[in-house]
C-alpha cells in the first residue's frame, strides 16, 4: 500500500512540475503515474549501473555529477514513453531537481497527516 502511494505522490509531483515548466510536457495523470512507474524502475535498475560507472567524476565533482545522471535518467524515461516530452537536458537537469524537492515536499506532508 505504501508503494501505491509514494507512486501517486510521485505522478502528482511530476503532474504539478509539467504545468510548471514549459519544456516538460505530461499527458495527464495516467500519463504522470506512468511516468512515476518508469522513472521508479529506471532508479531501481539503471541508475546504479550508471553511477557505478561515473563513479572517479562523481568523486572528483563531489557528487555534483548525480544530477547529470538524474537527468540523463529522465531523457531516457522521455524516450521510452509517448506521452511524456522534455525538450533538452537543461529541462531534464532543472526538472530532476524540482521533483526530487517536491516529492520529499509531499512526502513529508503525506507522512505528517498520516501520524
Amino acid at each position: 500500500m505504501n508503494l501505491i502511494i509514494r507512486l501517486l505522490i510521485n505522478a502528482l509531483a511530476v503532474l504539478i512540475l509539467s504545468y510548471i515548466l514549459s519544456g516538460v510536457t505530461v499527458d495527464g495523470y495516467l500519463g504522470a503515474i506512468i511516468v512515476a512507474v518508469v522513472l521508479s524502475i529506471l532508479n531501481l535498475f539503471v541508475k546504479p549501473i550508471l553511477v557505478i560507472f561515473t563513479l572517479p567524476v562523481t568523486i572528483v565533482t563531489l557528487g555534483l555529477f548525480l544530477f547529470v545522471i538524474n537527468a540523463l535518467i529522465i531523457l531516457l524515461a522521455d524516450k521510452l514513453i509517448d506521452g511524456f516530452s522534455v525538450t533538452s537536458f537543461w529541462w531534464a537537469l532543472i526538472f530532476s531537481v524540482l521533483l526530487s524537492i517536491l516529492q520529499s515536499i509531499l512526502q513529508s506532508l503525506f507522512k505528517e497527516k498520516e501520524a
